[in-house]
């Protein structure tokens, strides 16, 4: 008799559990994770800041990005337990409080967020990258360019190097790679090397975060410029 089970794992991965939201494979990485920089945060002062840097992407980081491409379309309030670790990985490399600030220390180390699928969405160019070059040659039939289409030769995703992106299943591989690659500039995907790849396509999603906190800090000195206008107004009117 073959016995039923509430979770299903291939290669290190729950692929499969009773919610078929990849809720039980986010806890066991942050579990892992939080184990290893509870070990960590005791010998920290005894490391510098390089080495702990080497040891935090060895023991954590390694394991946030492993085969993350199956986190791909989640919403945020499920992957949000990756961006603790994340968070709390920063601050034992940095050597900050548990109620510091880490954004800074997240762009100073280069780190991409999880938190805005910036690091999901990285992994899934970097494998549209290497099967468009040859070095993943097992899933470029999951990939179709917009130039093989004959009925839409003309448009301008065909000299942007786009692939086509299907309708159905936005989770999907060969929906959510595509989508992620298609948002990418244009000398971004004409990289001659994987490293030059890398390097533009991180700095991609770092300028974003840095233009979306200039927008926020921006809005919140507007609306508390004009909620301190009209304080002062009513005072005066007093």
């Amino acid at each position: 008799m073959i016995a039923s089970t509430e979770e299903v794992r291939n290669l290190g991965v729950v692929v499969f559990d009773s919610e078929m939201n990849m809720c039980a494979h986010i806890a066991k990485t942050a579990q892992t994770c939080f184990y290893h920089l509870r070990r960590l945060r005791q010998i920290r002062r005894l490391m510098g800041h390089d080495v702990a840097c080497t040891v935090v992407t060895a023991l954590v980081l390694s394991r946030l990005d492993y085969c993350n491409a199956v986190l791909s379309g989640l919403p945020q309030s499920t992957i949000a337990l990756l961006q603790q670790v994340l968070n709390a990985a920063a601050r034992v490399v940095c050597d900050l409080r548990p109620r510091d600030h880490v954004t800074d220390a997240l762009i100073g180390l280069h780190w991409l967020p999880v938190a805005l699928a910036a690091r999901i969405e990285f992994k899934l160019c970097l494998l549209v990258y290497q099967a468009r070059n040859g070095l993943a040659s097992y899933i470029t039939d999951m990939l179709q360019p917009v130039s093989t289409l004959d009925r839409q030769v003309t448009l301008r995703s065909v000299d942007n190097n786009d692939l086509f992106v299907l309708r159905l299943g936005e989770r999907a591989f060969y929906v959510a790679a595509p989508r992620a690659w298609n948002s990418l500039p244009s000398d971004t995907k004409k990289a001659d090397t994987v490293k030059t790849f890398k390097k533009t396509t991180k700095d991609f999603p770092v300028l974003q975060t840095l233009w979306r906190h200039l927008i926020s800090f921006i809005v919140l000195y507007f609306y508390v410029s004009s909620w301190s206008a009209y304080v002062v107004s009513c005072l005066v009117q007093l």
